[in-house]
């Protein structure tokens, strides 16, 4: 069965919705440039007040190694995404397993992957003005090859309740991310939309 992560997350309210909903894992955005980001102290207390098996992730762009590990140990961050130029030796750096995230012009964006030896690979959409959450979508059929490679793959970008079986049953991924898809307002969940999406990712062929 696929996981599930609902990312951009900024209450303790769309928290509890995502969990009820049957999200596998949360996403925190500590990206200042985001307009989902949450503040070290948002997302701490957002997170000492969740049921337990429940993974959370921290999300950085291009931030300091001793930023990132710091936050992880403040906020208890189980896992780490990274959406910037980080290299190889960064990642083996971070004191939690990471997922990387590569945004996807073409086919030879999976040559990117090779010397990254993480946890899971974040394939989103390209795009020249925003690390993600931009809402588009890329070519599938691109992450169904790096499945075939037989990584972690988590799809992100541009899922929607309405194209989220299609995906999954086109690429066959590790999991996959939602953010702007299942949104009211940009950082503001809609509970309907992340029931939905969950709902149907779970019971994606």
């Amino acid at each position: 069965m696929v996981k599930v992560k609902i990312c951009g997350i900024t209450t303790l309210e769309d928290a509890l919705t995502a969990i009820e909903a049957g999200a596998d894992a949360l996403g925190f955005v500590f990206y200042s440039a985001s307009p989902r980001h949450v503040s070290t102290e948002q997302a701490a207390d957002i997170i000492r007040k969740l049921p337990p098996f429940v993974q959370t992730v921290g999300l950085f762009v291009d931030e300091k190694m001793t930023v990132v590990n710091a936050i992880a140990d403040h906020c208890r961050l189980d896992v780490i995404q990274l959406h910037g130029e980080e290299t190889p030796a960064y990642c083996e750096s971070v004191n939690r397993r990471v997922i990387k995230a590569f945004r996807v012009k073409d086919i030879s964006t999976l040559d990117l992957l090779v010397p990254y030896h993480v946890s899971g690979y974040l394939l989103d959409a390209w795009s020249p003005d925003a690390h993600g959450g931009t809402g588009q979508v890329f070519n599938w059929d691109i992450a169904a090859e790096a499945v075939l490679g037989g990584r972690n793959i988590i799809l992100a970008g541009g899922l929607t309740p309405d194209n989220i079986t299609e995906s999954i049953r086109k690429v066959h991924p590790y999991g996959v991310d939602v953010s702007s898809g299942v949104e009211s307002a940009p950082g503001r969940k809609d509970a309907f939309k992340v029931r939905r999406f969950a709902e149907l990712a779970k019971q994606a062929p």
